[in-house]
């Protein structure tokens, strides 16, 4: 995240890629521990699922894109559910441009938590948006997952996670299965849709590319004969670094700073 006027540089096996500041976003997925995050993560990235639990500290991932003829980024990140730095999570809604908000279904104690980092997130959002007077919407999804367990099990009723979005348009909540593939691409496809971004970023609607590739990605003539009909690549990025945390502060305050704020005006406080 840099200024519009600047490009942002991607660097992955022998290759260099060019995105638009203005084509580069940020998705943050929030959640109670063990509610299946990174697995939809690992959907949205491979298509696979992982029987097997790791607790994540903090992943970060970064997936480019062609669709026809422009370059699009979209870093994500996953976050711990642990949340052991306070100041760290808040830093991450700061920088986040779409945000999914994960709870299981069979865990009342989840969409408890859920309901705190919805609300956490339009604060700390509405904070920023009031110094730096955007207008821009603030895309979210809330998403049920292990939605293919037994009836028998289910906690949170699904009446009950409607109406945490029925009152913004620029929200929407699914129940999802990320072991079994049901309504993930369907949830990543409004996300999309309600951020303006291509549609063609959703799983199902673009072909994945080998890295290899990476040179010619790029370039507005980039087709591939058997790839002549989609118009839209995706190329997950092996050796994406996540911004350091000073990086993050320097784009915060250069979003301030650029909207003619003054400095003596009270501060986002990152607690």
């Amino acid at each position: 995240f840099q200024d519009q006027a600047m490009m942002k540089t991607m660097s992955g096996g022998n290759c260099n890629l060019n995105v638009p500041a203005k084509n580069s976003y940020r998705m943050v997925v929030l959640g109670a521990s063990r509610v299946g995050k990174s697995s939809i993560v690992s959907r949205f990235l491979n298509g696979r699922f992982e029987d097997q639990y790791t607790p994540t500290i903090e992943d970060f991932h970064r997936k480019v894109y062609n669709i026809r003829g422009d370059m699009y980024q979209l870093d994500i990140l996953d976050t711990s559910g642990n949340h052991p730095f306070p100041a760290m999570r808040r830093l991450s809604i700061l920088t986040g441009d779409v945000f999914i908000l994960v709870f299981s279904l069979d865990n009342r104690e989840s969409f408890d938590e859920v309901k705190r980092l919805q609300k956490q997130i339009l604060e700390v959002k509405s904070c920023l948006k009031n110094k730096t007077k955007e207008s821009a919407d603030l895309p979210m999804v809330i998403c049920g997952n292990k939605n293919d367990h037994s009836e028998v099990f289910r906690k949170v009723r699904t009446d009950e996670g409607e109406n945490l979005v029925s009152s913004d348009e620029n929200c929407a909540y699914f129940e999802v299965s990320a072991k079994k593939n049901t309504n993930v691409d369907e949830m990543f496809y409004v996300l999309f849709s309600m951020a303006k971004l291509p549609h063609e970023m959703s799983p199902s609607l673009h072909r994945k590319i080998s890295i290899q590739y990476g040179d010619s990605f790029q370039q507005k003539s980039f087709r591939m004969r058997r790839f002549k009909d989609m118009g839209a690549y995706g190329m997950i990025s092996p050796f994406a670094r996540r911004p350091s945390v000073n990086s993050d502060l320097k784009y915060i305050k250069s979003k301030v700073l650029r909207e003619g704020q003054s400095r003596e005006r009270e501060k986002c406080t990152i607690q």
